[in-house]
């Protein structure tokens, strides 16, 4: 049995990175242009190079996110830089357009992926797609487990579901709010998130909601794990986490996560503790967490009304940056505030495990009792190798 896909995302080079170090065997990330993550650290020509060549050193796929609505103005310059994407080893574009669809097919040795934000919801839409030339088709998010299922059973082409991260409060994205609300496009890469924001409620111009209270319109985070041995078993190509704009230990924690369960059931045919994997979880900085459509059509339960009930943490406090093997010294980057003296864990790609740090110094030699200020660069020694990406959390 073909090994599914587990694509993860990236929205710089050093989250890439991560991504792969922790587990993915693909990741989508957005280049400069035609990508619906304006705000994201987007990457260069040059870093797009730059992550192909890691990514394939590591037995990795690269996809590139193209999925803007495009209006006229966009197309200029569409040919060469998808002849641009396939020069420097991209392996796949993400897109909702049929004439980027034919482009890319006609010019290039891109795989197209067409995206969800066309809402494929059923088989004919599937097919019709296959028939035009798709490598594969990303499900909308508004699909049960058992219509994923009968999709897959019946498509002659690759199916890739979302597992985890962020769902729009629209129809697989396609939304308005944003345009309405600060004239940034979300079909164009300027969604300003207008369905997560705190809102007053009023009843006949009075409010009514508590003070200190407000509310959204924006669903709970998506969360598989309970899924993942079934999407496995239908013969699902690829599980996507969402996240671009996420930061690197959410990126690393929920990709090992997945990671982790993913080998444990191709290992045993089942999976002994999902305890565990929520737990794992539960130390990036989440908001609340729901599964979706899986289990048929969403309750008020799979609702987030209450922004005040997300559940953000604060235990990332470093990332080794490299290790002296000679002098037995690890320099980090400080990401959250501890202290010397501290007993942390050691989070790595294989495993976790606990650490004191006895002293802690600046680069200068000073000795810090307190690590306080945002991304300063320390260092402790210990006699454990660490590894440039293993990371700092507080217990």
């Amino acid at each position: 049995m073909k090994k599914i896909e587990l694509l993860a995302p990236a929205g710089d080079l050093e989250k890439l990175k991560i991504a792969v170090l922790y587990g993915a065997d693909a990741i989508f990330i957005g280049g400069e242009h035609f990508s619906l993550r304006s705000r994201a650290s987007n990457f260069t020509i040059a870093d797009l190079k730059e992550a192909c060549s890691f990514a394939h050193e590591h037995n990795a796929k690269v996809h590139v996110t193209c999925n803007i609505v495009m209006h006229n103005i966009d197309l200029d310059g569409l040919k060469e830089y998808l002849e641009t994407l396939a020069a420097v080893g991209v392996d796949a574009i993400i897109t909702s357009s049929i004439y980027m669809l034919k482009l890319a097919k006609k010019y290039t040795n891109l795989e197209v992926h067409m995206s969800t934000q066309l809402s494929t919801l059923n088989s004919e839409a599937v097919e019709f797609w296959t028939n035009l030339g798709a490598d594969r088709v990303v499900l909308g998010r508004e699909l049960s487990m058992d219509e994923i299922a009968t999709i897959k059973g019946k498509a002659q082409v690759e199916i890739e579901a979302f597992i985890h991260g962020g769902m729009c409060a629209s129809l697989s994205g396609r939304c308005m709010l944003s345009n309405n609300m600060t004239w940034r496009d979300a079909n164009r890469g300027g969604c300003a998130h207008s369905c997560r924001w705190n809102y007053n409620l009023y009843q006949n111009d009075t409010k009514i909601n508590p003070e200190g209270d407000y509310f959204s319109f924006s669903a709970k985070d998506l969360e598989a794990i309970r899924y993942v041995p079934q999407l496995i078993e239908a013969g699902i190509d690829s599980l996507k986490i969402e996240g671009r704009m996420k930061s690197i230990h959410y990126v690393a924690t929920v990709t090992n996560t997945y990671r982790h369960l993913i080998d444990e059931y191709y290992e045993n045919g089942k999976i002994v503790d999902y305890d565990k994997y929520y737990t794992m979880l539960k130390k990036a900085e989440n908001r609340l967490l729901s599964t979706g459509f899986y289990a048929g059509e969403v309750t008020k339960n799979e609702q987030l009304y209450d922004l005040n009930l997300s559940v953000p943490t604060k235990n990332f406090i470093g990332l080794v940056l490299r290790y002296d093997e000679q002098n037995q010294i690890c320099y980090i980057e400080q990401r959250n505030y501890f202290t010397s003296g501290d007993v942390v864990e050691v989070f790595t790609p294989q495993k976790t495990f606990n650490l004191k740090i006895e002293q802690l110094y600046d680069l200068d030699g000073n000795e810090v009792m307190v690590a306080r200020h945002p991304r300063q660069l320390l260092y402790f020694k210990t006699a454990i190798k660490l590894e440039p990406y293993d990371m700092l959390r507080a217990l």
